[in-house]
């Protein structure tokens, strides 16, 4: 069985924009399309309705585009155990009151037991200093918090 990944809708504006001529993002950009290319295929993929929204959202352009690229995605239904443990992320301060979306992405992985939750939101969502709270609110609820991570760290050995 392969692992499971969550795909956040940073991954797919990375993997669809143009290239951009900030040097941090463009080297995002690239990882991010090397491990499509290279990597995905090595996993079940998984989205949400979530991303969806978010990936259908500005430019009509770049918005088909990007749901294009999730079109093929397993997509993962926001469930009362979702929204609980997105509400408890919040409230215990793992993720920003300002950012209950992202709190929603994790908790869209933790509760459908994916294995891991790709993305490059490294502010709210994959932060080395609030794994350890998300983890502590996801275990505290009976679930096994994803492995939050970029591409980068997905690329395998």
């Amino acid at each position: 069985m392969k692992p499971r990944v969550y795909v956040e809708t940073t991954i797919v504006s990375y993997l669809t924009s143009r290239p951009s001529r900030d040097l941090l993002v463009a080297a995002h950009q690239q990882v991010t399309q090397d491990w499509w290319d290279h990597r995905r295929g090595d996993f079940e993929l998984f989205t949400s309705e979530v991303v969806f929204a978010e990936a259908g959202q500005g430019d009509a352009d770049a918005a088909a585009k990007r749901l294009h690229a999730i079109s093929a995605l397993t997509p993962v239904q926001v469930t009362h155990a979702a929204e609980a443990i997105a509400a408890d992320l919040v409230a215990r301060g793992a993720v920003p009151r300002e950012k209950p979306e992202d709190a929603l992405h994790i908790a869209l992985a933790a509760s459908h037991g994916l294995d891991y939750l790709l993305t490059w939101n490294c502010a709210h969502i994959a932060n080395a200093e609030m794994r350890q709270r998300v983890e502590e609110v996801c275990l505290s609820l009976g679930y096994e918090a994803p492995v939050i991570c970029t591409p980068e760290e997905l690329m395998g050995g």
